[in-house]
């Protein structure tokens, strides 16, 4: 199956029906085979999928496949990279919904890319960069930083600052993966506010461990014994 190519209508029906497998881990490992730059398309698509565990495991294997781009042909990743970013400019035209999640899962898992990108990532947290207002896309960031953040925490201490705003806001998906991120970093700057809501018992919904789950901002902040945001 490796390298094999398929009509662009019958290959997004083969990544859709894998994607719905019950075995995540299964589903990558085969999409992973098909022939990267020609598996993109499909999966930028399913970003915008009602259903939202289609739209996530669709953000996980676009990390899984660019990461894997990254190895054979680095360039052709970059363009994907710089697609994502053009996704998130404001003279794209669109809302970038997935772009900023997808960028943190890729960088999790490219060592390659992460060292060329991370910045970038955090960039879209800081009001004096590419700041991003949307609070939807704002969510998208965090969650990216911080499945970086569990990986390649090095790269992206810069962010702990820009954190902080996020850890007051009123919402509580925005506290809590702000929080989590602050947890990985480990910074002193961060570091009062993350144990004010080591008692935030706000409930979230995030996806974690290959599956939507329901936590609470304080179980998101916790340092110890936090289940992973993603598949490593």
């Amino acid at each position: 199956m490796k390298n094999q190519r398929l009509p662009g209508r019958q290959l997004k029906s083969k990544i859709l029906s894998l994607l719905r497998q019950d075995d995540l881990n299964q589903a990558l490992a085969i999409i992973e085979r098909l022939p990267a730059r020609q598996a993109v398309n499909p999966l930028f698509s399913f970003f915008y999928n009602t259903d939202e565990q289609i739209r996530w495991r669709a953000i996980i294997a676009m990390g899984a496949v660019v990461a894997h781009l990254a190895e054979t042909d680095p360039e052709s990743a970059r363009v994907v990279m710089r697609r994502l970013m053009w996704n998130l400019n404001d003279e794209s035209g669109g809302i970038g919904w997935g772009s900023p999640e997808a960028m943190g899962e890729i960088l999790a898992r490219s060592p390659l890319l992460a060292e060329e990108f991370a910045h970038i990532l955090v960039s879209y947290i800081r009001e004096d960069m590419n700041y991003l207002e949307h609070e939807g896309l704002q969510r998208g960031a965090l969650w990216g930083l911080a499945r970086l953040a569990e990986s390649r925490p090095e790269l992206i201490r810069s962010a702990a600052p820009y954190l902080v705003p996020y850890m007051k806001a009123p919402d509580p998906i925005l506290r809590g993966l702000a929080a989590r991120t602050a947890a990985a970093l480990d910074n002193n700057e961060s570091k009062a506010v993350l144990a004010h809501l080591a008692n935030d018992r706000a409930q979230v919904r995030v996806f974690m461990n290959n599956r939507l789950m329901d936590s609470t901002v304080a179980e998101l902040a916790s340092q110890s014994g936090k289940p992973k945001i993603s598949p490593a």
